[in-house]
Parts: C-alpha cells; sequence; structure tokens
C-alpha cells in the first residue's frame, strides 16, 4: 500500500509539473506575442508614421542618419517638426538637402539628439552633451525649451529612444545656414 501511495503521489506531481510548464509556455508566448504586437517602431519609424515629421525624416534620408537613428540607442531627439523647417530663411532647407551640404545637414541634425532616453519630466536645467559633440542649453522655465526653442509634443516613445517635437531648428554654435543661400 506505501509503495502504490508514493507512486501514486509522485504520477500526481508529475502531472501537475507538466500542467503548471504547460500553462507556462503557453503564458510565456502568448506574452511574447502580445509585446510584439504591442510594440513601437524605432525613432526612425515613430517619425516616419507623423506626417508632422516628414521635412525631418527626408533631412535624416538626406543626410545618412537613417541606419543610425534606427539603431539601438537609447537617443532623445528635439526633433523640429515641418513648420519649425519652414520657418528657415528662404532657400536654407533647399541648400541643406543639397548632396554637398551632406555633412553640415548631419552636424545639424546630431545636434538636435542627446545619448540616452530622457522624458520631459526628467528634464532639469542646464547644459547637455550632444551626439554632434557641443552641447545644448535645456530649460524648464516656461515648459521643456532647448536652445531657446519650445518642446511642443513632448514624450513620443519609440523602441529606441523617445522623440520631443520642438518649434524651431536649433543650430550648433558656429553654423551660418544664410551663408548657404549666398553662395
Amino acid at each position: 500500500m506505501k509503495v502504490f501511495r508514493t507512486s501514486a503521489l509522485i504520477a500526481a506531481a508529475l502531472a501537475a509539473a507538466l500542467t503548471l510548464s504547460a500553462c507556462s509556455s503557453d503564458s510565456e508566448t502568448a506574452s511574447e506575442t502580445m509585446t510584439e504586437e504591442t510594440s513601437v517602431g524605432t525613432i526612425v519609424d515613430v517619425a516616419s508614421a507623423d506626417a508632422s515629421f516628414s521635412t525631418l525624416v527626408a533631412a535624416v534620408t538626406a543626410a545618412d542618419l537613417v541606419e543610425t537613428l534606427s539603431g539601438t540607442g537609447p537617443f532623445t531627439v528635439f526633433a523640429p517638426t515641418d513648420a519649425a523647417f519652414a520657418a528657415l530663411p528662404p532657400g536654407v532647407l533647399d541648400a541643406l538637402l543639397l548632396p554637398e551640404n551632406k555633412a553640415l545637414l548631419a552636424q545639424i541634425l546630431t545636434y538636435h539628439v542627446v545619448s540616452g532616453m530622457v522624458m520631459a519630466a526628467d528634464v532639469t536645467d542646464g547644459d547637455v552633451a550632444t551626439v554632434e559633440g557641443q552641447t545644448i542649453k535645456l530649460s524648464t522655465a516656461d515648459g521643456v525649451t532647448v536652445n531657446g526653442a519650445t518642446v511642443v509634443v513632448a514624450d513620443v516613445e519609440a523602441s529606441n529612444g523617445v522623440i520631443h517635437a520642438i518649434d524651431a531648428v536649433i543650430l550648433p554654435p558656429g553654423v551660418d545656414v544664410a551663408a548657404l543661400i549666398k553662395k
């Protein structure tokens, strides 16, 4: 009788273990599927899906930065909207998109990117190094501003970082885009 009880207990334990592992496997698969279905794309994917960033996407493409901004990151991008690009002096955007100005365009665009994922609530006042190599000045006095440009839409999450839409194109110190149209 003792052998029968022990065998029955072992069989019950094995059945329970198999049942639990089957449930766990189904649960993990469902969880993985849900994560895949709800995941967002990269910074470039998210910007490409938003009509207010069409000029930015064209500029990122012209500067050969698509692969970089689709990389692992994380990145925080202070992304000028189409209206911000339209506010540049007439002819500047067209000049920046020319192949001979690719390096300058890349410099300007990388000046809008900070390493790491910084949500708007985590922004603190001060200078922050950009991917371009120089610093930008962040302020929280009247909402979040970057070198005086206002964040108009904050915390647009991507799989490799976050986008904050800004209302102006910010320029690295020493860059004179007006000189482009004088050529």
